[in-house]
């Protein structure tokens, strides 16, 4: 490597000085240590006429910072035109020297050995600095362990605040484990008395069953000794009663055995017969008496129900564990939807995982998102399970929480998707065939439905169950004729009728008895370019979309000119190909450009009020009670549903081609006419 420094001329080295003076200078820590040997220079030495040459560029004048502007080092090497360039590949190391006596390459080192980690933190990446391209390796080397420390003394004083939050959050976790474990020897202890008061209460109950069997069986004993005692008692008295009249009969059977033997017939005379009849009649009360035992031996014990008894007396009491919130369990078989009731199912369940068949433990459940929370209605039905009753107000993510005495459930909190009232909008109920590629739709009073049909230039009318019952209008320019009939809106008995072929607004009953016209082709007032839309707002003006004059227009009932809406608003262009309009509860007008891919919104005086969706080309649009617009994406090819704020929540697939789309006001129900499949599809909500 070429040294440079033994080019340099005295002058030169001290101007070299000054230039590190200068800079050094505004960092207090190294101005001090040139303070006491600077020596003055010349303007000519601090100032040469010529820079040095090298093949350093003149990027390769170098400003070293630190976070402080006063901190700021700067390193400026000049030198003059030598013979001896660096190598290219190699940088050129500078040891420049203010004096014989001290190098610049020692004075830059003990400089440097001066600042602070902080200040040198910022003085040197090797990869993208040129310095080292100017000056020592020796200084690369310093300031590249210098980087290194102050590194690692960033990166450790972040670490120790890292330390430091950990030890905040770790004594708030012991606090917490602390207390859980203080509740949990308290647990125990109650454990502990509950057993023992169990063990107090089933042996005082057998006790006092043993004590209650044991009076009863002394009673039945006494019973059944009495019913003996009688029974012994009679047939003793019977048994005395016949050995008596035994006895009775054996004398007169020896006494008449004596006389037969030791009488002769002349002594029988005398006797008479008195003897043989009073024999007689002893031997006559044997038949007035029993002769059998007057008492049967049955004693007979009646227990009632001892099957039962002792079945009952196996299964009496029963001891089981509390309802346990980690065991017990939810379910729904609902679908959870903005405002509408939400049920779930809780079971209780032991530590055992066996159903806990009793009521008690406080069941409570709550509904939560951003914020708002809503509580739900529990019912104990005392068998262990509880229905809670949840109305979420908004649509969107949720979260379900559901606790048993103040414990969570399984699965509990958990997260739940609310749904609009749209959400489960999917599959059409019913399917009505329209050929003539139904546009437009209105919804009667009496439930008919009215389907303008554009290719074949009628109104055509369907009852509830999706058969025709009859048309309106035909091809023509005529009052009560049609070319290309596409918006529809009716208002009572009265039907308007956005006549698109024959660019005017036709007003008939729904018996499709002609009352009014007006409008003619063109960009007047009084002039439409192929009307889409039209409708009646609260003060009976009707709202017209002109389609290709871009525009949306109102009138009066007599068609009188009241205001043109053209669609310009800050940052967007005008209408392109507004199709369909619709008034919200507010009597805002919601526009629904098909080029645009927007919904915009307008007061009642045409005023701007904001814009919404992100759509493929809008065509219908419907708003209901509760502020959903439900818009038909022609391009699209599909209906989206967007809450009141505007965010779509719901979007239902596979149409063809849909223009416009309708809810019926008794119902709710969503038809949609879906133009290109030529059919009307209905939705249940």
């Amino acid at each position: 490597m070429s040294s440079i420094k033994k080019h340099l001329s005295g002058s030169e080295k001290r101007r070299r000085k000054a230039e590190v003076e200068v800079s050094a200078s505004k960092h207090p820590k190294i101005s001090s240590f040139f303070s006491a040997s600077s020596t003055p220079l010349s303007a000519a030495d601090q100032f040469p006429s010529e820079p040095f040459e090298s093949s350093s560029t003149a990027e390769d004048a170098v400003t070293v910072g630190t976070h402080h502007v006063d901190d700021v080092i700067s390193v400026s090497a000049h030198t003059e035109p030598t013979t001896e360039a660096p190598t290219p590949t190699t940088p050129a190391c500078i040891d420049v020297a203010p004096d014989e006596s001290i190098s610049m390459d020692d004075l830059l080192t003990e400089t440097v050995h001066q600042v602070d980690q902080e200040s040198a933190a910022f003085i040197h990446q090797m990869e993208t600095d040129p310095l080292c391209g100017l000056l020592a390796r020796k200084w690369c080397s310093i300031g590249c362990e210098l980087v290194q420390s102050s590194n690692s003394t960033r990166q450790g004083k972040s670490n120790r605040d890292a330390m430091r939050e950990a030890l905040v959050c770790a004594q708030e976790v012991t606090s917490k484990l602390m207390t859980a474990i203080d509740a949990n020897d308290k647990m125990a202890v109650q454990v502990y008395t509950s057993r023992e008061n169990a063990t107090l209460i089933i042996t005082q109950a057998f006790e006092q069953l043993h004590q209650t069997i044991e009076e009863r069986k002394n009673t039945l004993l006494s019973e059944m000794e009495a019913i003996s005692i009688s029974k012994t008692t009679a047939l003793t008295l019977q048994k005395e009663q016949l050995m008596k009249m035994q006895d009775e009969i054996g004398r007169y059977t020896d006494m008449t055995s004596h006389i037969l033997q030791t009488h002769s017939d002349h002594e029988m005379a005398a006797l008479g017969d008195q003897l043989a009849t009073e024999f007689k009649a002893t031997l006559k009360k044997v038949e007035n008496v029993s002769l059998t035992p007057n008492q049967s031996s049955d004693i007979h014990v009646s227990l009632l129900h001892i099957d039962s008894l002792i079945n009952q007396l196996s299964i009496f009491g029963d001891v089981m564990d509390s309802a346990s919130p980690s065991q017990s369990t939810w379910s729904s078989e609902s679908v959870a939807k903005v405002k509408e009731r939400y049920c779930v199912k809780v079971e209780s369940m032991t530590s055992k995982g066996e159903r806990y068949p009793y009521g008690g433990p406080q069941v409570k459940a709550e509904l939560s998102h951003d914020g708002a929370v809503v509580p739900g209605e529990v019912e104990d039905h005392g068998d262990g399970t509880y229905t809670i009753t949840l109305t979420p107000q908004t649509a969107g993510p949720h979260q379900l929480l559901i606790t048993m005495d103040g414990q969570h459930v399984q699965n509990s909190p958990c997260d739940l998707d609310v749904g609009s009232k749209y959400s489960t909008l999917c599959n059409p109920e019913q399917v009505i065939k329209c050929s003539g590629s139904p546009c437009g739709i209105a919804i009667h009073d009496s439930g008919d439905i009215y389907v303008a049909c554009w290719h074949d230039h009628c109104i055509r009318v369907f009852d509830q169950a999706g058969q025709q019952k009859r048309t309106i209008g035909s091809l023509g320019s005529g009052d009560g004729q049609f070319t290309s009939p596409w918006g529809l809106f009716i208002k009572g008995d009265v039907m308007y009728v956005a006549d698109y072929g024959n660019n005017r607004i036709q007003k008939l009953t729904t018996g499709g008895q002609f009352l009014q016209s007006f409008g003619q082709r063109g960009s007047g007032q009084g002039q439409f370019q192929y009307p889409v839309s039209v409708i009646v707002d609260q003060r009976d003006r009707l709202i017209v979309s002109d389609k290709s004059n871009d525009r949306v227009v109102i009138l009066d009932q007599a068609g009188t000119w009241l205001l043109t809406i053209n669609g310009n608003v800050p940052g967007s262009h005008g209408f392109q190909d507004p199709y369909g309009v619709v008034l919200d509860s507010q009597g805002n007008i919601h526009v629904a450009a098909l080029c645009s891919y927007t919904i915009k919104v307008f007061t009642p005086e045409g005023t701007y009020v904001r814009s919404y969706g992100d759509v493929k080309g809008p065509s219908g649009i419907v708003i209901d009670e509760e502020g959903y617009s439900l818009v038909t994406e022609y391009s699209g090819d599909c209906l989206s549903i967007f809450d009141s704020q505007g965010n779509k929540v719901h979007t239902v697939g596979n149409l063809f081609g849909p223009h416009s789309v309708m809810l019926d006001p008794k119902s709710g129900s969503v038809y949609v006419a879906n133009t290109v499949a030529k059919t009307v599809l209905k939705y249940s909500v």
